[in-house]
């Protein structure tokens, strides 16, 4: 028996907010959205994914963010995705250099962390 690889990440919302999780992670991410089955879609949510990236966003009653804990997306072109980020009005936070990436730090709608890594060239 072995853990062989993380499936997708969930991350908490506040109910009714479907849109602005569409407008972050559809629209300024580029992750598609992906239907929750019907028997989980009458809980609300959202879940984007594109091949093995799999983020899903569930409901949470007594919401509150992750503020330390967080996914780190591997992207492409980083500095295009920044100025994508700022043109749209989102925080970027710089941290600590990693050595070998390239990273920034940036909160969705709701307030969760979201760590955005390149790998060096």
């Amino acid at each position: 028996m072995k853990v062989c690889a993380v499936d997708h990440v969930q991350l908490a919302m506040p109910s009714g907010d479907e849109d602005r999780a569409r407008w972050f992670y559809a629209e300024l991410l580029g992750i598609d959205e992906k239907p929750k089955p019907a028997k989980l879609a009458a809980r609300g949510g959202c879940w984007f994914e594109r091949g093995p990236l799999k983020i899903h966003l569930g409901v949470e009653q007594d919401f509150r963010p992750a503020r330390k804990a967080h996914p780190a997306l591997l992207v492409e072109d980083l500095p295009s995705l920044v100025d994508k980020l700022v043109a749209a009005g989102v925080e970027i936070r710089d941290d600590e250099p990693l050595e070998g990436y390239r990273r920034v730090y940036v909160d969705d709608p709701f307030g969760n962390r979201i760590e955005l890594l390149e790998p060096d060239a």
